[in-house]
């Protein structure tokens, strides 16, 4: 691979937050996957000689996203959840190919996978690394752990476990298949007919259990939760992020500041019909999901305003045509508009999910070191986070997998 210097264009990343300012006429040289310079232009290029030029025509260049909360083998209630429920183990992944190439596509170049089917997302992961297939680079859970009977347990990617010892071997179990992470369901949510999202669904022990067991593996937990009192009692254990988070309280957004837990709110899962609609989603699924909404935005103010670190994550599929543009852009857009403001949504996008995956050190910034994991867009996503819609360049690890530039059009 040859060495690329990037030229004519603004680099910014999700350092700005702590006062480092973006980069005006600037460039970046790649050698090889990662980046070995990025700066002003003059400066970089007297250490480019032979390098191959690409010219961005003024574009803005920020870090790939990271979406922190997808699930590529998604099956929601209704008629195209059952379509995927269908699909057979090779036809399982190459649906989840085909979803992780349009999710590199949209500009995601990092997932963060919270419950996949039958752990075909190992083998995807180990596919993607090989260069056989295009896609993002994936951080996995495996199959989420639920308790019997539990929020999700209808589908193979979640694991029924009870009791102490059973959470134990469930941890275990998916750490051994390749788990990066390790993800659990403590209460009900918006997809179970049977539940409300307010129900106990993990006691204590079970939760003590869970994150003792992953952390002595070197591994951070989070929890699909709705309600403040189980949110209260998993942070005070040493839970490491919060999904959804529907129905925060001050008192307990002030403890997870206080005790570092994130949280990953999915503001779209709260507020998308149109895609519903698409999927054939039933009625009480949706009744559920579009009133839970406003108290979902509640809590995610509390949230920000306590100073919780908040992650950009989707759950709607990230590549998903919505409301005009990416799953993962109109969250970004719902995080920005509802108080975050566009300079810390860059950050929730890029470097706040590197460093809560401890990958920092390779992704989340524009930098000399890191993976040249680079996205370009015509707007600046400093005064507007809707600049994300008008992405039209993706590289990752060093190669350009879409450029929309006049007779450019190579999109994997």
């Amino acid at each position: 691979m040859s060495d690329v210097v990037i030229v004519n264009c603004t680099v910014a990343d999700g350092r700005v937050v702590n006062g480092v300012e973006p980069i005006a006429d600037a460039a970046v040289l790649v050698r090889g996957e990662r980046i070995t310079l990025a700066g002003p232009r003059e400066e970089v290029l007297r250490q480019a000689e032979g390098a191959t030029e690409v010219d961005l025509g003024g574009a803005y260049v920020t870090p790939g996203l990271v979406n922190m909360h997808t699930h590529l083998s998604l099956s929601l209630p209704g008629q195209g959840g059952e379509g995927v429920k269908g699909l057979n183990a090779h036809e399982l992944a190459l649906y989840m190919a085909d979803g992780a190439r349009r999710t590199l596509n949209c500009g995601v170049t990092t997932v963060r996978c919270v419950a996949e089917k039958d752990h075909a997302d190992f083998a995807l992961r180990r596919a993607i690394e090989a260069g056989r297939v295009p896609g993002p680079r994936v951080f996995t859970a495996g199959r989420a752990l639920v308790c019997t009977g539990g929020h999700g347990h209808e589908g193979s990617d979640t694991l029924e476990c009870d009791g102490v010892d059973g959470f134990r071997r469930g941890v275990r179990a998916q750490i051994k298949a390749g788990a990066d992470l390790i993800k659990v369901m403590i209460s009900g949510g918006i997809a179970g007919e049977h539940e409300r999202i307010d129900t106990r669904q993990l006691f204590a022990d079970e939760m003590a259990a869970v994150l003792a067991t992953a952390h002595a593996w070197g591994r951070k937990v989070t929890a699909h939760a709705g309600p403040a009192p189980v949110i209260a009692e998993a942070v005070e254990l040493g839970l490491d992020c919060v999904e959804h988070g529907y129905q925060l309280t001050p008192e307990v957004v002030a403890r997870m500041a206080e005790r570092g837990t994130a949280l990953v709110p999915t503001l779209l899962v709260t507020r998308c019909k149109e895609f519903f609609d698409e999927l054939g989603v039933p009625e009480w699924m949706q009744c559920r999901s579009l009133g839970a909404g406003p108290r979902h935005l509640e809590s995610y103010a509390m949230a920000l305003e306590a100073g919780v670190e908040v992650l950009l994550g989707s759950d709607m599929p990230p590549f998903w045509d919505f409301q005009g543009t990416s799953a993962t852009v109109r969250e970004l857009e719902y995080m920005s508009e509802g108080g975050l403001g566009p300079a810390r949504a860059l950050y929730a996008g890029t470097l706040g999910p590197a460093r809560w995956l401890d990958a920092d050190g390779d992704i989340g910034t524009v930098e000399a070191g890191r993976y040249a994991d680079l996205v370009a867009m015509d707007a600046d996503p400093l005064a507007d986070t809707s600049a994300f819609r008008t992405i039209r360049w993706v590289m990752k690890g060093g190669r350009v997998v879409r450029d929309d530039r006049a007779g450019k059009a190579n999109h994997v």
